[in-house]
């Protein structure tokens, strides 16, 4: 006999009787893997909180690591108004006075002008030489100024040179320009006509317009020549570029030790210190106003970060000058176990003790910053702690959707199991219930009974 939401022996809800006992079941179990479940997630997120905060920290430590970070120089000029000038780690400190009486200019040669720059002009070949290397371009029957100009441009083995039509009175000349500076790049060209004719000879016979010139300038009085205007390492490890030329003009060049970047790269230093350590503090301390701990308090990894990082901290570090420490030059730990920077302590030490600062932060291996970007690798690197301890999270997130599979198979096997008893009960009340209305009738059919109204 089939089954309806309402049994027909017993007139009871039994769909909703099975689906209420089949929820009684599941339900303190659905509810402790939801509870699992979201503890762990949070600790996954947790862990991707310290990962970023880690990573953060090991950026802030990039520029500490470099040596050359200590010995980076900056230029301040006097008038900037014709020069301009950049300094490398190997610029020394000193002043320097410097005068521009000339700037280098690129040689431009024009050929014979033209009647019409779409002309024909001959067939030939035309090569170009600057500074010992050279180029031909084939002319061919039917080839303009203009085709000759587009053929020189395009050609991929140009060894500098730049080809343009300037239309003047005389008509349309090919004006050739040096792409370098200097009279180490003057041009040449050779015309070779193969038709019989001279039309090329006779138009690239070519006039001088502009003279190459080299950039003419003094440093404290001694003369320097320049091919360029970038002039490199006259002054050693300095970049000087010239804008203008007048010797009326002229500008002190100071080059000094650039401690400003220095004190910023400190600066970034402790300030992601500090973040990580509100992120640690945040991720398992106990915050009284909430009354809630962190969801890794108590975490040994936790401990052990803080009590590494604190300990690296802490030491001592070798230099040429002596062993010194964090707070000798002004970066002291506060009682809430963040770092703080005295100014003065730290200006002072960044005037007077560079090369000491150099040695404790930068020494490869031993440094301090080597030494926390080791420490903070360790947790982010790929197959690291925090990778360890995701896995552990993950493979436990696996656990409990297996839970769940299991556990769903087993309530649809255990509301069958119901369905079937209660449609069984169900199919015994109905024949009692026949019974009992047959034993009724009966009862009623005999002599001297008579039925109830």
């Amino acid at each position: 006999m089939g089954l309806t939401s309402v049994g027909i022996g017993s007139g009871m809800d039994i769909n909703g009787i099975v689906s209420a006992l089949v929820q009684s079941e599941s339900a303190p179990k659905v509810a402790q893997f939801d509870a699992d479940e979201g503890k762990i997630n949070t600790q996954i997120s947790a862990m991707g909180a310290l990962k970023s905060a880690l990573t953060d920290f090991q950026d802030s430590l990039e520029k500490l690591t470099d040596p050359d970070t200590f010995i980076a120089r900056k230029v301040k000029l006097s008038n900037s108004s014709f020069i301009s000038a950049t300094a490398d780690a190997n610029a020394v400190p000193g002043s320097y006075k410097v005068e521009v009486e000339q700037l280098a200019e690129s040689q431009k040669l024009g050929s014979a002008p033209v009647t019409d720059a779409t002309a024909a002009l001959g067939e030939g070949s035309l090569t170009f030489g600057v500074a010992g290397e050279d180029f031909t371009v084939a002319v061919e029957a039917g080839d303009s100024l203009e085709k000759v100009m587009q053929k020189i441009n395009d050609a991929e083995d140009n060894v500098g040179v730049t080809a343009t039509i300037i239309n003047g009175d005389n008509g349309p000349q090919l004006v050739m320009t040096s792409d370098k500076t200097g009279t180490d790049n003057l041009i040449t060209v050779t015309a070779a006509d193969t038709d019989g004719g001279t039309g090329l000879v006779d138009t690239f016979t070519m006039t001088e317009l502009s003279t190459a010139k080299d950039a003419v300038l003094y440093v404290d009085g001694l003369k320097v020549t320049s091919s360029s205007n970038t002039v490199e390492n006259v002054i050693t490890g300095v970049s000087l570029t010239l804008s203008d030329a007048d010797l009326t003009k002229s500008t002190q060049l100071t080059i000094s030790a650039d401690s400003d970047s220095v004190e910023k790269s400190i600066e970034g230093f402790v300030e992601s210190y500090n973040a990580l350590m509100k992120t640690v503090s945040d991720l398992s301390g106990y915050n009284a106003e909430t009354k809630k701990a962190g969801i890794l308090q108590g975490d040994s990894m936790i401990r052990s970060i803080q009590s590494q990082l604190r300990g690296v901290l802490s030491s001592s570090f070798d230099s040429e000058d002596g062993a010194t420490m964090l707070a000798n030059i002004g970066v002291k730990t506060t009682q809430q176990g963040t770092l703080e920077i005295d100014e003065k302590i730290l200006d002072k030490a960044l005037e007077n003790d560079m090369t000491q600062i150099k040695d404790m932060f930068s020494a490869e291996d031993t440094g301090l910053a080597a030494r926390l970007d080791s420490l903070a690798e360790t947790y982010v690197k790929k197959g690291g702690t925090l990778d360890s301890r995701d896995e552990t999270l993950d493979n436990q997130i696996t656990r409990i959707t297996d839970s769940r599979e299991q556990l769903t198979r087993k309530m649809v096997s255990y509301e069958a199991r119901l369905l079937k008893q209660f449609n069984a009960m169900d199919l015994i009340v109905a024949g009692l219930s026949a019974q009992s209305t047959d034993l009724t009738a009966r009862l009623a059919s005999l002599p001297g009974v008579v039925p109830k109204k």
